[in-house]
């Protein structure tokens, strides 16, 4: 990308940018913060989004500082929760992070990156320093934040410690001694108070850049793990593909722009067919491509349309199924996807069946109390991804 872009594609909002600017001529090297809190075993490509603009300055030569909130992700961001998030066991927060650092790595050259973990400082403060911390800021000014006021209008209840994350994250740019943070839209509050905390420790604040957030494929909310609304960032390419063509219409040019990067005049494209009524499907499956392209090259992107078009619109059954080895005994059909691992649990495998999306030998099943006899052959699949033989 063009220096000239660096500051306007794909941003929202800058904090300092006469600051950044003035910085990014003179050459001085930034050290440039962006932290996530494990809260699922997968990132995903909302998360891209920020990954692929620190590439961009890592690039240039700027110092990136990967930080995995082992701490905070023990509780968690209340950001547009509704519900307070309950406290996680530090060593299974530690096992949802264990593959992050190869997941961001497809993206960050990750020799030239910092890798921090915020326990390193948190799990050391005693709780006179944390109380010294919180001192620095006040009730009404915690309750300023957007998701609060929500919460407050819904007479919802707000916790103690969800009033501490924004704090914490604040903090976070103390301790890594932050010039510049690029994050999500949704985290500006919790960085803005790294600011005050900084000038107070006598830091230079940090500026602050923000890009904006990719729509989940519902098209409704950001994409989300809690939410399961989300693309991994190493999905399986068929995945990625499929879950890609499955967003609504009104998403594709958010999707072109922030998961596949696409240029401005390829975005400038895009809208103009949208609006002369090109099929959006087919924009779709170029998106889709494009999207898999990006992460696995163009011969595996190629390949997943290939088996997708095979697949979807002639009706096939996709090669490379998963096959599983089952007694050959009769299952209700719900008892079935939960052993198999089509659907996590009986509630979800009932209203999978009751959206017509699981089928037996290509036979649509329809009545959650239907009993299968498997045998060696035999196909079940759940939804247009999901594919499982028995063998």
């Amino acid at each position: 990308m063009e220096k000239n872009e660096l500051l306007t594609k794909g941003v929202e909002q800058i904090i300092g940018k006469d600051e950044l600017t003035k910085i990014l001529r003179s050459g001085k090297k930034m050290r440039i913060k962006h932290g996530v809190d494990p809260t699922s075993a997968d990132l995903h490509l909302g998360y891209a989004v920020v990954y692929h603009k620190l590439k961009e300055f890592q690039d240039l030569g700027h110092t990136i500082i990967f930080l995995i909130g082992d701490f905070t992700g023990r509780f968690g961001d209340p950001t547009q929760k509704a519900e307070t998030r309950t406290i996680r066991d530090k060593n299974d927060v530690k096992e949802l992070a264990k593959n992050y650092l190869k997941q961001v790595g497809t993206i960050l050259d990750l020799e030239k990156t910092e890798i921090r973990y915020n326990s390193e400082w948190y799990d050391k403060m005693s709780a006179e320093e944390l109380l010294k911390l919180m001192s620095n800021f006040t009730h009404a000014g915690m309750i300023e934040r957007d998701m609060f006021q929500e919460r407050i209008k819904k007479n919802h209840e707000i916790w103690l410690h969800e009033l501490a994350y924004p704090v914490l994250q604040g903090y976070d740019s103390v301790a890594l001694k932050s010039d510049l943070t690029v994050i999500g839209s949704d985290q500006l509050f919790n960085e803005m108070q790294g600011r005050k905390l900084q000038e107070k420790a006598g830091q230079k604040p940090q500026m602050i850049l923000t890009v904006p957030m990719l729509v989940g494929t519902d098209g409704k909310q950001k994409m989300s793990q809690s939410l399961g609304n989300y693309i991994g960032l190493t999905e399986d390419p068929k995945n990625m593909f499929g879950k890609t063509m499955s967003i609504p219409d009104e998403a594709i040019v958010n999707y072109y722009e922030l998961a596949a990067r696409a240029s401005r005049e390829k975005i400038a494209d895009i809208e103009k067919k949208l609006k002369s009524g090109e099929n959006p499907k087919e924009i779709k499956e170029e998106l889709a491509s494009d999207i898999v392209k990006l992460y696995y090259g163009d011969t595996v992107a190629i390949k997943t349309k290939e088996e997708f078009d095979s697949v979807f619109s002639k009706g096939e059954i996709p090669d490379n199924i998963i096959e599983k080895k089952l007694e050959n005994r009769q299952r209700n059909i719900v008892d079935l996807l939960v052993e198999l691992e089509l659907a996590s649990s009986k509630s979800e495998a009932r209203r999978l069946i009751a959206q017509g999306g699981v089928k037996i030998d290509q036979s649509k099943i329809i009545d959650p109390s239907t009993r299968i006899s498997t045998h060696s052959g035999t196909i079940i699949q759940v939804g247009k991804l999901k594919y499982i033989k028995i063998i």
